[in-house]
């Protein structure tokens, strides 16, 4: 799963990344993104502007927009048959950029850790999104993070991580109408290209944003 990840560059560092527009005024960089925040994502319908949409999807035809409060995810394997992720899939996929994002170990203290690229660069999480039309006719623009199964380097920590997109495809998961070539893209990112180091457990709250939530702690008198 991914609950929480980071996009904590400047709009400038988005924008040469992704070629697309991005205003100060609207994003905000910030270390512990999660769930029901509105959150700079690419869309296939303006992709040359980012657009700030609430991490959770709410299917166009619910009655009840709570269901997105449980759809900040949803899974590779069953995407395509899903009834909440299926039209999205085929037809609203997004790019979700990010420079990190955090998972959590259960023992006896649930430990954070933190995953990023070797290099710290911006990746992009594979996402789908919708729209949905509240009682007041305004629209809520949604989107969930998709996840499949983990690489050796992260499934110490969980069995489940989110897809990220090598650079190479971004373009295509975006406009690809291969239902088939979609689906392929949605695996493992290789482990010898990425980091990961426990983390201070203060990024449990969301109300915690601030640069020493990426800083590594000790665990058993090593520092990772």
């Amino acid at each position: 799963m991914c609950g929480r990840f980071q996009l904590s560059v400047k709009g400038k560092e988005i924008s040469e990344r992704f070629n697309t527009e991005v205003f100060d005024e609207i994003h905000k960089p910030s270390f512990n993104c999660a769930p029901t925040q509105m959150l700079p994502v690419i869309t296939d319908s303006n992709p040359h502007k980012i657009s700030l949409l609430h991490w959770g999807l709410v299917p166009s035809w619910t009655k009840d927009m709570r269901v997105g409060n449980k759809n900040f995810n949803c899974r590779a394997e069953t995407i395509n048959e899903k009834p909440s992720f299926r039209e999205a899939f085929r037809r609203q996929r997004c790019l979700i950029p990010a420079n990190g994002f955090y998972e959590w170990k259960t023992g006896t203290v649930k430990q954070a850790y933190r995953f990023h690229l070797k290099n710290e660069a911006l990746f992009a999480l594979a996402g789908i999104w919708d729209s949905w039309q509240k009682p007041d006719g305004s629209f809520l623009h949604s989107f969930c993070i998709i996840t499949t199964e983990a690489n050796p380097l992260m499934a110490p920590i969980h069995q489940r991580m989110p897809v990220i997109l090598p650079r190479e495809i971004e373009t295509r998961w975006v406009y690809s109408t291969d239902s088939k070539q979609l689906l392929e893209f949605l695996k493992p990112y290789p482990s010898d290209e990425m980091v990961c180091y426990p983390v201070s457990t203060r990024v449990n709250s969301v109300m915690n944003d601030d640069e020493n939530l990426v800083k590594p702690v000790e665990i058993a008198g090593e520092l990772f």
